[in-house]
């Protein structure tokens, strides 16, 4: 358990992926930030998603030239994904507040202000709001798709913005670290928790340096977590489908039995047949499909595998809880 402080304290976690240029001068923009509120203390947590460059050795570095920041660096020894990434700087927090942002520098910093007091209002979460994109049109369509999935599948409110960089109350991120299974998902975990969730509209930069990591591989993994995780009217879905298969083919083989008592010499349509085996084929390999990637996911859960796996862990918090929970991922 974390200890009380005069001040609150805030805890700002970023997921670091291919970040070794832009990590400094995002640290460098939060303490520059912070120090322009008093009112708080702070402290940062510093996810290394197993990035193929040399992200770990800019974090440790960066613990060395920032020690007013309180950094903590946390290796983890595969990618496990950005949502895996942030549930491990979530268990290894001790602030009031949650602050999550980017590791790119398009997520402003020096805009926090605007999210905690938001939070001091008394909203539970505070998501970060953007008129205008800097990301690639892949990525923009790709977030759209995303919005309209959780808005379906997920109950979120059609009029709220979801994004990577908002701020949450501590109870919240009490409530999310309870999630053991292997696919966390970050989104899924704030909406069951609360319904207190508000916007407020920041600037989005352009990106200096490299390229977004997600691609559509990633992207497409992303969606199937989150409504595999946390619904289950795909299911739903796959059942209307199916009856819905099932009454055309009914109603389809009673109009080909009346056609051909009414007109004898008509043929029976080859070609209207092989499509409706084909399409009703198809529609059956697509559900058990998806049932699959149901049970696939029990039994991955089932066999505890693991959320993420710390390789090492350096700075503020290194011992905080000792370890992780076997529960919920590993330290090697």
């Amino acid at each position: 358990m974390y200890e009380p402080e005069s001040k609150k304290k805030i805890s700002f976690v970023i997921p670091c992926y291919h970040s070794a240029q832009t990590l400094p001068s995002v640290v460098r923009e939060v303490c520059d930030t912070m120090d322009k509120l008093p009112q708080y203390t702070f402290e940062m947590e510093l996810v290394n998603d197993c990035s193929p460059d040399d992200t770990w050795d800019a974090i440790k570095s960066l613990i060395a030239a920032f020690p007013q920041a309180h950094i903590t660096g946390i290796n983890l020894a595969k990618n496990f994904g950005q949502h895996a990434a942030l549930m491990a700087g979530f268990r290894t927090i001790r602030g009031d507040i949650l602050v999550c942002l980017d590791d790119d520098g398009q997520t402003p910093a020096d805009e926090v202000g605007k999210l905690l007091e938001k939070i001091e209002e008394g909203d539970d979460v505070v998501y970060a709001k953007y008129d205008h994109k800097q990301h690639s049109k892949f990525r923009n369509w790709g977030s759209r798709l995303n919005d309209k999935m959780t808005c379906a599948l997920l109950g979120k409110p059609k009029d709220l913005y979801v994004s990577s960089y908002f701020a949450a109350k501590r109870y919240i991120v009490d409530e999310m670290v309870k999630y053991k299974n292997a696919y966390p998902y970050v989104i899924g975990l704030v909406l069951r928790t609360t319904k207190k969730i508000s916007n407020v509209e920041v600037d989005h930069r352009e990106r200096k340096v490299g390229e977004s990591g997600y691609t559509i591989s990633k992207l497409f993994a992303l969606w199937m977590n989150g409504f595999t995780a946390f619904s289950i009217k795909p299911l739903r879905v796959a059942t209307v489908t199916g009856c819905i298969c099932a009454g055309v083919g009914f109603i389809y083989g009673i109009y080909t039995i009346v056609k051909k008592c009414i007109n004898p010499l008509v043929p029976v349509g080859f070609s209207a047949l092989i499509t409706a085996i084909v399409f009703s084929g198809g529609m059956m390999m697509l559900m058990m499909g998806l049932v699959g990637e149901y049970i696939g996911r029990m039994y991955i859960s089932m066999n505890d595998s693991p959320q993420y796996v710390i390789r090492d862990m350096e700075g503020e918090n290194t011992m905080h809880d000792g370890s992780t929970d076997d529960s919920q991922g590993s330290l090697l």
